[in-house]
């Protein structure tokens, strides 16, 4: 009987590296649900990464740190996320003042995340920042939070580090709009540059 039980466990494992050898890492078994490895953390709970058609991930939100940064609950563990491709003025950096517009951009962020059903989706080949937060594209009930900051002249597209990415285009788009309609961060002369933002919010 022994034998007989030692052949199946062959067997499938067998089936499950020719499936997919990549899977198979380490002596661990990791989920092979996007293109590139996702780049979350194991939880100790055995709960189940869900994604939808789309390729977004639901997660559940946890805190909003400012106009660009949340918080939120991920297979078992709390991870910030850091918004790929957009930057907003700076609020919350011990080695910097409070820019313009960066209390706005962390509202209007914080109205958006908590509006609806949260999901992110991640790109391929640009997981993580080198501070060690993941990076990804934010969704609620669908709609692409980056764009509308963008759009309402929050942020800026920025952090362009690892192309292609596949929302570039759309997103200089968005900006380009804003810009033209000198909205909030572009109604202030060289307030936005190429490296980020200049200058301190008065008061």
């Amino acid at each position: 009987m022994r034998k007989g039980m030692t052949g199946v466990a062959l067997l499938s494992a067998a089936t499950l590296f020719a499936l997919h050898p990549s899977i198979i890492q380490k002596g661990e078994i990791k989920p092979n649900i996007l293109q590139d490895e996702l780049p979350v953390s194991t939880s100790h709970d055995s709960e189940e990464l869900v994604v939808t058609p789309a390729g977004q991930v639901p997660v559940t939100l946890v805190d909003t740190i400012d106009g660009d940064t949340i918080k939120v609950y991920l297979q078992g563990k709390i991870e910030t996320i850091r918004y790929l491709l957009i930057d907003t003025p700076e609020s919350k950096n011990p080695k910097m003042c409070v820019q313009p517009y960066a209390l706005e951009a962390a509202r209007r962020n914080d109205e958006l995340v908590k509006s609806g059903t949260l999901t992110i989706e991640f790109e391929q080949g640009n997981s993580k920042d080198s501070y060690g937060r993941l990076l990804a594209y934010i969704y609620v009930d669908g709609q692409s939070v980056q764009e509308t900051l963008l759009k309402e002249g929050y942020a800026r597209v920025g952090y362009i580090m690892n192309p292609p990415y596949k929302y570039l285009s759309l997103y200089n788009s968005d900006e380009s709009s804003a810009k033209k309609s000198h909205l909030n961060i572009w109604s202030k002369t060289d307030f936005v540059t190429k490296w980020g933002f200049y200058g301190c919010a008065s008061g």
